[in-house]
C-alpha cells in the first residue's frame, strides 16, 4: 500500500513539475521511494528518465538539485530552509570576511544600494536551468568557503558579477547599468567568459579569455616569453604563441653555421611549461604554438602531436595552428612547387622579414613579391617541396589530432581594423581573436649604485582577449538584440578597466586598443526554433541577415560609448576612423551610412568588436548549443571528467527534431563553411569554426574544404573533430 504525501511534499512535487511536461505518476512514485531528501538518488532517477520522448525529465533532476542548493545556503548561512535566497549583504559580509570576495564590494556600494539590488533578484529564474547547466555552474563557479560550503546562490553570482563590472560607473547611473546587466544574465540571454564568471566579485584572479604573444628571435626573448606566458597559464589565461621569428634548425649563430636547433626545442619547453604551470590548480595550461608554413622547420612541427615516431620530437601537450598566405593555397590547388625558408637568414640577406608583409588584395601583394625575391635568390639556403605534399602533412595531422589549426594570414591583414598599428602574425588559443601583435624587446640592464639590477624593455602588443556571448536561442526569439547588446558592451569595456593582469604589456596593450570579442553561441538551437534546415541556402541567408543586425548593433552601442568615454587611443588612422571599415563591407542604407558618419564624428571605444568563441562551458550552463557548431545529436550523453549525463538538444520536440536530425558528423560541411562565410562578413575578428568530419573521410574531400574556407574568405578554421563511429550516410563526402 503507497503511504500518502504530505502536503509539504505535495507542494515540493508541485513546484518541481511547475511547466514541465513529464509524468507526474513516474515522478510521484520515484518519491514514494525514495524520499525527498535523497537528492542524490533521486537526481539519479530523474536523470535515467531523460530520452528523446521526455527531455523534460532535465528540469526535474535541476531542481532536485536546486532545492538541495537552496537547503544547504540556508544551514551554511543560518536562514530558515523555506526562504530560497537570504540576506544579500549579509552574503558579501561572509564571503568578504571570509577573504572570499574582494572588499571593493562592501568599500564601493553602501548598504541601501546593495539592499536595492537584493530587490531586484528574481529566484524564480533559476528555474531556467536544466541539469547539466545548474551543475556546472554550481560545481565550478558559485562562491563557496574555503571547505568548499555552499553559500553563494545562482541569481546572487549575476548579482555579483553585474555589481563587479560596473564598479566604476558613475553612481548616479550605477543602478541602471547593474540592473540591466543582472537582467541580461539571469535571463540568460548572454554569458561573460569563464574568468569573468568564475573570478568576477572575487579576491584572485583576472577576468580575460586569452593572451597572444609574439616571440622574437633571440635567446632572450624565448625564454622572457617563457616565464610571461607561465605567468598568464597560472592565473588561468589561454595563450596563443607566435614561433615565425625564431630561426630554423641549422641556421646559423653569430655566424656559425649549422649551430641553431630551431623551433622544437623551444615548443618542447613551452609544452612543459604548459604541463607543469596548471590553471589554479584545476587544468593544465592550454597553449596552441602557430608557425608559418614557409618555416624551415615547419614539418617537424606539423608532426610535433603525431601518435608515432621519434618522442624527443614530439609536444603532445600543446596546440598547434600553421599561418598560410594565399599564394600557399594556391600552389596547393595548382599542385605547385613550395619553398621553405630560414626566417633569420631571410633577414641577414634580403634586409626584411617574411612575416612583416601580406598580400593587400587577393592574387597580388608585396607579400608574394618578396617570396618570390627570395625564391629567385642566389645567396639563400631553401628547400623546395611539393606544396601538397605539406597540406597531405596539414590534413594526416588533422585526423590525428584535430589541429593544426588554419590561420589565414593575408585575409586576416586585409580585414584588420588597425593596419596603421602593426601586423596580425596569428590567433589564439581558439581562433576567434585577430588583433596587432608584436614582441617585447630588452632595451638594456642597468646597475643601479645600490647594486640592484634593472631591466628595461620596449613593450610589444601582447593581445588580450575579453569575451562574452550572446545566447542566440534565448535572445532572439524574445527579441531584445537591442536591449541587450548595450549593455553586454558596456559589461566588456569596463573588463578592461578593472581586470588585473599580471604582466604590464598585457595591460598596456589593452588601454590602447580596448579589444572587446562580442559572440554568440545557440545557433543550431535557434535554426530548430525557426525550423531551419542546416542545409539550406535559408540557414545561409538568415546568417547573413542576422550577423549584419548584430554588428550593427554593437558597433553603435561602442560609439555610443566612445560620445561619453572617449575613443580608444589608437582611434586616429584607423579604418574606424577614415570610414574604410564600412566600404569594405559594403553596408549601405540609411543606418548604416548614419553609423558611419557618427564613428567619424564621436569616433568608437573599442578597436576591436567582435569574435566568436567556442563557448563549450558557457553554453552549457545558459542550455544551449555550442557557438556556431551543430549538435553532435538529438540524444546523447556528455562525459567529462567527473560525470556522464544524459543530455538532448535544446527544447527538443517533434517540432525542432527534425532540424537537430542529423548529427555534426553528417551534416554537409560545404553548408557550414558557406554559413560561416557570410557569418565572417560581419565578423571584425574571427570565429572558432570546427570542421565535423567521419574518420573514413577521403583526402580530397577534406582538402576540398578547406580550399573552400580560404576561397570563400575565412580568416581561421579551429579543430578538425572527426569520429570513428556512428557515421550512418555521409552522403555529402561520398558524392
Amino acid at each position: 500500500m503507497t503511504t500518502a504525501l504530505t502536503d509539504t511534499q505535495t507542494k515540493w512535487i508541485d513546484w518541481i513539475m511547475q511547466g514541465l511536461h513529464v509524468d507526474k505518476d513516474s515522478f510521484i512514485e520515484m518519491v514514494h521511494r525514495t524520499g525527498t531528501r535523497k537528492t542524490n538518488d533521486l537526481i539519479k532517477r530523474a536523470l535515467e528518465h531523460i530520452d528523446e520522448g521526455s527531455p523534460d525529465w532535465t528540469f526535474v533532476a535541476s531542481r532536485i538539485y536546486l532545492d538541495d542548493l537552496y537547503y544547504q545556503a540556508a544551514s551554511n548561512r543560518d536562514y530558515a530552509p523555506s526562504v530560497c535566497y537570504g540576506n544579500f549583504y549579509e552574503l558579501i559580509q561572509i564571503l568578504t570576511d571570509k577573504g572570499i570576495y574582494t572588499e571593493k564590494l562592501l568599500k564601493i556600494y553602501p548598504k541601501e544600494e546593495i539592499d536595492y539590488y537584493a530587490g531586484l533578484i528574481e529566484p524564480e529564474r533559476d528555474l531556467l536551468f536544466n541539469y547539466l547547466g545548474l551543475y556546472t555552474l554550481a560545481t565550478r563557479y558559485l562562491a563557496r568557503d574555503h571547505e568548499k560550503r555552499t553559500y553563494e546562490l545562482p541569481q546572487e553570482r549575476w548579482m555579483v558579477i553585474a555589481m563587479h563590472l560596473m564598479q566604476k560607473e558613475d553612481p548616479a547611473d550605477r543602478r541602471r547599468y547593474v540592473a540591466e546587466a543582472y537582467w541580461a544574465l539571469s535571463n540568460l540571454y548572454m554569458t561573460v567568459a569563464t574568468p569573468t564568471l568564475t573570478n568576477a566579485g572575487k579576491t584572485h584572479g583576472q577576468l580575460s579569455s586569452c593572451f597572444i604573444d609574439t616571440v622574437d628571435d633571440s635567446l632572450q626573448s624565448i625564454y622572457d616569453s617563457n616565464t610571461d606566458i607561465a605567468k598568464l597559464s597560472k592565473n588561468g589565461g589561454g595563450i596563443g604563441v607566435y614561433m615565425g621569428k625564431v630561426r630554423g634548425r641549422g641556421s646559423s649563430i653569430k655566424g656559425f653555421k649549422d649551430m641553431s636547433s630551431g623551433v622544437v626545442p623551444w615548443i618542447k619547453q613551452l609544452n612543459n611549461t604548459a604541463v607543469s604551470v596548471d590553471q589554479l590548480g584545476t587544468r593544465k595550461g592550454a597553449i596552441a604554438i602557430y608557425l608559418d608554413v614557409w618555416h624551415t622547420d615547419i614539418e617537424a612541427f606539423l608532426d610535433l602531436k603525431l601518435n608515432n615516431g621519434d618522442e624527443r620530437l614530439r609536444a603532445h601537450d600543446i596546440f598547434t595552428g600553421v599561418c598560410l598566405p594565399d599564394y600557399f593555397m594556391e600552389q596547393v590547388e595548382n599542385r605547385g612547387d613550395w619553398y621553405l625558408f630560414d626566417p633569420h637568414e631571410v633577414r641577414q640577406v634580403m634586409g626584411y622579414s617574411l612575416e612583416e608583409f601580406y598580400d593587400e588584395e587577393r592574387g597580388a601583394g608585396s607579400w608574394r613579391e618578396r617570396y618570390m625575391e627570395c625564391v629567385e635568390s642566389d645567396q639563400l639556403t631553401k628547400r623546395v617541396v611539393p606544396a601538397i605534399d605539406i597540406m597531405k602533412r596539414i590534413m594526416k595531422s588533422q585526423l590525428e589530432s584535430g589541429t593544426p589549426f588554419m590561420f589565414y594570414r593575408d585575409e586576416v591583414n586585409r580585414k584588420n581594423n588597425n593596419p596603421h598599428q602593426g601586423m596580425i602574425y596569428c590567433s589564439n588559443l581558439c581562433t576567434e581573436i585577430t588583433q596587432n601583435q608584436s614582441p617585447t624587446e630588452l632595451l638594456e640592464e642597468l646597475t643601479e649604485p645600490d647594486g640592484t639590477i634593472v631591466k628595461k624593455y620596449k613593450p610589444g602588443d601582447f593581445v588580450v582577449c575579453n569575451l562574452s556571448s550572446i545566447n542566440l536561442g534565448r535572445a532572439v526569439p524574445d527579441q531584445v538584440l537591442e536591449r541587450l547588446i548595450p549593455i553586454q558592451v558596456r559589461m566588456l569595456d569596463n573588463v578592461i578597466d578593472i581586470n588585473t593582469l599580471p604582466l604590464p604589456q598585457t595591460q598596456r596593450t589593452n588601454q590602447k586598443y580596448r579589444a572587446v570579442g562580442l559572440g554568440t553561441f545557440g545557433w543550431h538551437h535557434l535554426l530548430a526554433k525557426k525550423r531551419i534546415s542546416w542545409e539550406s541556402q535559408e540557414a545561409v541567408d538568415y546568417a547573413d541577415r542576422l550577423y549584419e543586425k548584430i554588428a550593427f548593433l554593437t558597433i553603435k552601442s561602442s560609439m555610443e560609448l566612445s560620445r561619453v568615454k572617449g575613443t580608444y587611443p589608437a582611434f586616429k588612422g584607423s579604418q574606424w576612423h577614415t570610414g574604410q571599415y564600412f566600404t569594405d563591407k559594403g553596408y549601405a542604407g540609411d543606418s548604416w551610412d548614419q553609423l558611419k558618419q557618427d564613428v567619424a564624428t564621436y569616433g568608437i571605444r573599442n578597436g576591436y568588436l567582435m569574435a566568436v568563441a567556442p563557448n563549450s562551458s558557457t553554453s552549457m550552463i545558459a542550455g544551449s548549443t555550442a557557438s556556431i557548431d551543430p549538435v553532435f545529436k538529438p540524444f546523447y550523453f556528455e562525459e567529462k571528467k567527473d560525470f556522464k549525463i544524459a543530455v538532448t538538444a535544446p527544447e527538443l520536440n517533434h517540432h525542432t527534431y527534425e532540424t537537430y536530425r542529423r548529427s555534426a558528423y553528417i551534416l554537409d560541411q560545404r553548408w557550414s563553411v558557406r554559413q560561416n562565410a557570410v557569418r565572417q562578413k560581419h565578423i571584425d575578428q574571427s570565429i572558432s569554426f570546427n570542421f565535423y568530419v567521419p574518420n573514413t573521410i577521403q583526402a580530397s574531400f577534406l582538402l576540398d574544404l578547406h580550399l573552400q574556407a580560404w576561397k570563400e574568405g575565412l580568416k581561421t578554421t579551429y579543430y578538425v573533430r572527426s569520429t570513428a563511429n556512428d557515421v550512418e550516410e555521409c552522403e555529402w563526402c561520398q558524392s
